[in-house]
């Protein structure tokens, strides 16, 4: 039986970061098995993977902020802020750049959170027990209470 050629941390970094961005805090977390997993191969080190982030990053090929933009544009038009938010602290992306993006997702909230209800159910709710079932889909999807008592009174009154 073949074995398969060993891959340096470095074309393994690269590889993952050509599929997708990961924030500094997803790659190391991806790598650091690839160094604890290889018996013969244990010259890579934790302090290795951070000089190599380090080197990732100074190329340009590393960026938070670039996997924060791209994790808000996927998601922002199915997802309300704390759902967002809840996944970018997940990728390890720091608050500093979480608080940067909130402002921007708070502003289409609204918007998107009626499109979302509009897509599922279109319809008003008719009693106690369909309101709460709408109430939970949207709150399940992220979005906060006053912008989900919002999109429901807004279609109550538009019926």
């Amino acid at each position: 039986m073949r074995k398969k050629p060993e891959i340096s941390l470095r074309t393994r970094a690269l590889q993952y970061l050509a599929r997708r961005e990961y924030s500094r805090a997803e790659l190391r977390a991806k790598l650091l098995p690839h160094i604890q997993a290889d018996d013969e191969f244990d010259s890579a080190s934790a302090p290795d993977i951070d000089a190599l982030l380090d080197d990732l990053t100074q190329r340009g090929w590393l960026s938070d902020e670039r996997a924060a933009t791209q994790l808000l544009h996927a998601k922002r038009g199915r997802y309300g802020t704390q759902r967002i938010t809840y996944e970018l602290r997940q990728r390890g992306i720091g608050e500093t750049l979480i608080a940067s993006a909130l402002p921007e997702l708070k502003e289409s909230e609204l918007a998107t959170a009626r499109e979302v209800w509009r897509k599922k159910f279109g319809v008003a709710p008719q009693d106690a027990t369909e309101k709460a079932r709408q109430m939970r889909f949207l709150q399940s999807r992220g979005f906060g209470f006053e912008v989900i008592a919002q999109v429901l009174r807004l279609e109550e009154t538009s019926d």
